[in-house]
């Protein structure tokens, strides 16, 4: 009969124990949560409770396995402590992962309930992100660490390993140096606010919205949803163009090329009509002039702004095209045209008479006789 309670007591009592320490941690923050709504931290630790469990669970079984008394346990003791202590290496750095995402997530929600300014809160996302993603690699490194050395082969190994690794950290440097570079651009970018996620930049000619931020590549959504990956390490080294640096308000200009006898006056009326109607103006400036002509066209600039990138395109499209359909319709006049038909010459005796006006003056010099 003991040796059947004794098992039971034993791995039964660290399950139950398990539970009810799960169970009651869960509640005491849940409750804590319903008091403070000013901060979702406590509700945030409550995913904390799976790897909590596991890591009591794997520690009390691996105190409390030899006391079993079962002979096949005895005869595997060293294997099932092995596991069960590798389990509580692995579950402990989950629960520290958990809860240092769940620390620094509900500090940036508070920061961004807090914060009106859109760029900030784009910076600070951008460094969260970055952040949760060194932490990552750093326990997972740790954790990685931690399970080999409980090995005794790794643990005879480490003198040697110690010994030679200033040779490795050098033969590792130079064959990982893109993306060590990489890895410290990435740095660069989260703490030195040169992007972040949701900007608006253009690279390569292409126009898009930064989407993901990690420590080796960089995402950019185009405009046509497809997706430009690229190394962190291009945006420290080359020029982009970054529209959402300093504020998210855009100026937007539209040209337009029209015959010169287009009714200027009459279009900037129009043009400011156009833009009380659409509501992607935002009200801030507008104008129309000429900003160059040649001997059949001239050149009209349509200057708007808008309150981002995303709207002062719109608003671009838009200007254009009910411009270019009011002058079609009312004015089709001012649309350029090309000529077709031949020169008319000036008439014979009017070219004439200016030429005598010419040489009857002082200092003419006579009938020309080089051909033309």
């Amino acid at each position: 009969m003991e040796n059947v309670l004794r098992p039971l007591i034993v791995l039964g009592g660290s399950v139950v124990l398990t539970l009810l320490v799960g169970a009651l941690a869960d509640r005491m923050l849940r409750q804590t949560d319903a008091r403070h709504h000013e901060t979702p931290l406590w509700g945030m630790l409550r995913r904390c409770r799976v790897p909590l469990q596991l890591v009591l669970c794997s520690a009390l079984l691996r105190g409390s396995f030899r006391q079993t008394g079962v002979d096949w346990l005895q005869r595997h003791e060293a294997g099932i402590g092995q596991v069960l202590t590798l389990v509580l290496i692995g579950s402990t750095g989950w629960l520290v992962l958990r809860i240092a995402a769940a620390v620094v997530e509900s500090s940036y929600a508070r920061y961004a309930a807090s914060t009106h300014e859109a760029a900030r809160v784009r910076r600070v996302r951008t460094q969260v992100t970055l952040i949760q993603r060194v932490v990552t690699a750093i326990v997972g490194t740790v954790v990685v660490a931690a399970m080999l050395l409980t090995f005794p082969a790794m643990r005879a190994a480490g003198a040697s390993l110690l010994a030679s690794a200033g040779v490795l950290g050098i033969v590792a440097g130079v064959a990982a140096q893109s993306t060590l570079g990489n890895l410290f651009a990435g740095l660069q970018i989260a703490f030195g606010d040169m992007v972040r996620l949701g900007d608006t930049v253009v690279v390569n000619g292409e126009w898009g919205t930064i989407e993901e931020i990690t420590l080796t590549f960089l995402a950019v959504r185009t405009w046509d949803e497809r997706r430009i990956t690229m190394p962190v390490s291009y945006f420290t080294s080359q020029p982009f163009e970054n529209w959402s640096r300093g504020g998210a308000e855009m100026t937007g200009s539209v040209y337009f090329h029209l015959d010169h006898s287009a009714p200027l006056p009459l279009m900037r009326e129009k043009l400011q009509d156009i833009l009380h109607e659409c509501p992607s103006w935002d009200g801030r400036s507008w104008s129309l002039a000429v900003t160059d002509t040649t001997p059949s066209t001239l050149q009209v600039r349509a200057v708007v702004t808008a309150k981002d990138a995303s709207d002062i395109f719109t608003l671009r499209c838009a200007v254009r095209e009910q411009l270019i359909a009011w002058l079609n319709e009312h004015h089709p006049y001012a649309l350029p045209r090309v000529a077709t038909g031949p020169a008319v010459p000036a008439p014979r005796d009017a070219w004439e008479a200016e030429r005598g006006a010419d040489l009857s003056k002082p200092g003419g010099t006579g009938p020309r006789t080089d051909r033309g």
